[in-house]
């Protein structure tokens, strides 16, 4: 299935999002997400329809899919017939006619002229047609699809203060029924509350957008003429291709990611790991995309462009984790799916019990009824937790920390215990050969049998031998496999089988279980390697972090009883497990789920299963691909230190989301009720409207300051 993403303009609410998804799930469209906060839609096709027909279908609902044209984005608000861009634009429009009607409203200021029906009337009609055009609009579509979304209280609010007041002057009774300043300030200051419910919402995308910019960088493109003179000419970055070649001088931003075919460099990797320590870079080395050289210059080799950069990957990821919607959502979205019929209904209710028993004018209970319509705002509860997931996930991301789904975020609030694989997670995973020996062979041919082997494995121990054994004359196998958790077994041309690995192996042959690697040839013990690991500098403070919060540390490691326990040991660590196969971890893994909620952090392998069946996986950058995929967080600066701010961080998301949803129950609660007793005008209800938004936006934005740690 063809996955497709789409930036669409126009959504202000959940029941935007909602209205989106339904029809998008109509058209028989698989795993369909809808974020209205960044505007961002994906879905997989299902072959019986195309895209350019989806897209008008978005577009006939009131929302207009963006293109992306060359040099910019158009982020305007198009939605509507007259030409204004924004709400802001919207509202100084309508603010140049309503405020002679509001003039009165000033102690002492008593123009004669204003308070003539005619001349109110011509003041309101601009901005009557101006909310229509954008709020009438939107109401109708949203009913005609069984979504009735905000826009519709506002259009019913101000229609009938206009209707009303609009039906006085005709039967010559204006006095009685002016309501055309209602109907002009509510409007015009719901015009304002959306603008600044926009601003709001715009700051919680900050930290993804200026991952965003940092993709579209100048670039020297090397080429070469006909008599092979190398020459540079400025190109955009993103027309570059995979092979190109580019030169990187100091202060440059890295185009796209690539790999150094010349010279060494600092390089300022905070964009992806949130260090601003710059990390020597050399031949070989890879550069990943939108990172600064601060010092040197390099030739080198393009190695993947657009979509496949790291950092277009991670904004992929950060952009679908916002889309989905973690469990405490969905009660919300429920509410917000029925909350609008309901606001209708206590407006309709509020109307008819102040008329015929509360013994109040028409006038007088169509304003409280006006006043129900006009504070009551579902956006609030659709807003709570997408602003704080979208918050949460920047600031994760500036920090070096990819949250693959937004429900990670709400997990982390009750893990209560975390499972450490050993090597390459506790420790470092550079190992360098301190010892071996050799018997029944010589020595170069037992460097080239083991060499020959441990090539085959993306183990650090093997990787550690190769680069030491390094030989070029190697031995062929017919057949090789890896048994993960134990080691690899080979078997060459002429029948005889090789097998290097853990303790577990060798067993049989020796009594001395001290060593790393052991080498056994046709049933028979030939040598055996030591390599020695360091412990990562940031471990301990980890670990005593963790345990200071209550969470239990324990050790999973397949690595045998007394290199186990002298790291656990060293760092402090709860419980210690070891010479553990995958299946044994995953086994453990299932048995610690089911005590308590567990974070399991793993880097190989053989740890790939286990993250997957964690609560919680985390995996480190420099870990394996299977174990990047399987994981559902991944800390991306090369170490421990960011896990207590991943974890504070989820944490601190959940009950950010917590108060946003209270905020967003106990102001409708309490709201709707003042204004159903005429406690409340529409003027005011309609300006408060607008803030109980923005008041959410800053309690997320709180999020970026907050000590999570």
């Amino acid at each position: 299935m063809e996955k497709v993403n789409l930036k669409v303009n126009g959504m202000s609410c959940t029941n935007c999002a909602l209205t989106i998804d339904k029809y998008l799930k109509s058209e028989g469209l698989q795993n369909v997400q809808v974020n209205f906060i960044g505007g961002d839609v994906s879905f997989e096709m299902n072959g019986n329809t195309t895209k350019e027909k989806i897209e008008k279908g978005i577009n006939k609902l009131g929302y207009h899919v963006q293109h992306e044209q060359k040099g910019h984005n158009h982020h305007d608000d198009v939605s509507g017939a007259l030409p204004f861009k924004n709400h802001l634009q919207r509202f100084w429009f309508c603010i140049i006619f309503t405020t002679p009607l509001l003039l009165h409203m000033i102690p002492g200021v008593h123009i004669h002229a204003l308070m003539n029906p005619n001349v109110q009337l011509i003041l309101t009609v601009p901005v009557y047609i101006v909310g229509m055009d954008f709020f009438g609009r939107s109401a109708i579509k949203s009913l005609l699809h069984g979504i009735p979304n905000m826009n519709v209280l506002i259009t019913l609010g101000s229609t009938a203060a206009f209707g009303y007041s609009l039906y006085g002057l005709i039967i010559h009774n204006a006095s009685e029924y002016l309501f055309f300043e209602t109907a002009c300030t509510t409007l015009t200051l719901v015009f304002l509350g959306n603008w600044m419910e926009d601003v709001s919402i715009e700051k919680t995308q900050d930290a993804l957008k200026k991952l965003a910019v940092s993709q579209k960088v100048m670039a020297n493109m090397i080429v070469f003429d006909d008599q092979h003179q190398e020459q540079i000419f400025q190109v955009e970055g993103t027309t570059l291709h995979v092979g190109d070649l580019v030169l990187i001088r100091d202060g440059e931003h890295v185009p796209m990611d690539c790999k150094i075919l010349w010279g060494d460099a600092n390089v300022n990797e905070s964009i992806i790991t949130g260090e601003s320590v710059p990390i020597i870079k050399k031949i070989k080395d890879q550069l990943i995309g939108g990172s600064i050289i601060e010092s040197g210059t390099i030739k080198a080799q393009i190695t993947a462009v657009g979509e496949d950069t790291v950092l277009s990957h991670i904004l992929k990821l950060v952009k679908a984790a916002q889309t989905e919607k973690p469990p405490v959502q969905q009660l919300a979205d429920k509410i917000s799916a029925v909350f609008v019929p309901t606001v209708v209904s206590i407006a309709l209710l509020t109307l008819a019990i102040n008329y015929f028993f509360a013994d109040k004018s028409f006038g007088d209970s169509l304003l409280r009824s006006i006043a129900v319509l006009v504070i009551s705002c579902p956006c609030a509860m659709g807003l709570a937790t997408p602003a704080a997931v979208a918050v949460g996930l920047g600031r994760a991301a500036r920090n070096g920390i990819l949250f693959k789904n937004a429900k990670s975020l709400e997990i982390f609030k009750d893990i209560k215990q975390v499972v450490f694989d050993k090597t390459g997670t506790l420790t470092t995973g550079k190992f360098q050969v301190t010892d071996f020996k050799f018997q029944v062979v010589n020595e170069e041919e037992f460097k080239k049998i083991i060499y020959s082997i441990e090539k085959y494995s993306n183990h650090p121990i093997a990787k550690a031998i190769t680069h030491h054994f390094k030989i070029k004359d190697e031995l062929r196998w017919s057949s090789v496999e890896e048994i993960k958790g134990i080691g690899i077994q080979s078997k060459d041309k002429e029948g005889n089988e090789y097998f290097a690995g853990s303790y577990t192996i060798a067993k049989s042959f020796t009594k001395d279980e001290a060593h790393n690697v052991y080498i056994i040839r046709n049933e028979e013990l030939i040598g055996w390697i030591d390599v020695a690991d360091e412990i990562r500098p940031e471990a301990k403070d980890v670990i005593a972090l963790l345990k200071s919060k209550n969470i239990k540390t324990i050790l999973l490691s397949g690595d045998r009883k007394e290199k186990s326990e002298k790291v656990g040991n060293a760092l402090g660590i709860d419980e210690i497990i070891f010479e553990q196969t995958p299946e044994q971890k995953l086994k453990k893994i299932a048995e610690y789920n089911s005590i308590a909620p567990t974070a399991m952090v793993g880097d190989g392998i053989n740890d790939a299963p286990a993250l997957a069946k964690a609560t919680v996986g985390i995996s480190l950058s420099d870990a394996s691909q299977v174990a990047m995929q399987s994981a559902q967080v991944v800390l991306m600066n090369h170490g421990l230190k960011n896990l207590p701010l991943a974890l504070g961080l989820g944490k601190q998301t959940y009950n950010t989301i917590k108060g946003n949803l209270f905020w967003a129950f106990a102001y409708n609660i309490v709201a709707i009720p003042i204004a159903a007793f005429g406690f409340l005008s529409p003027t005011f209800g309609a300006m408060v409207m607008g803030l109980s938004d923005v008041v959410l936006a800053i309690n997320s934005l709180w999020l970026n300051f907050k000590n999570v740690v």
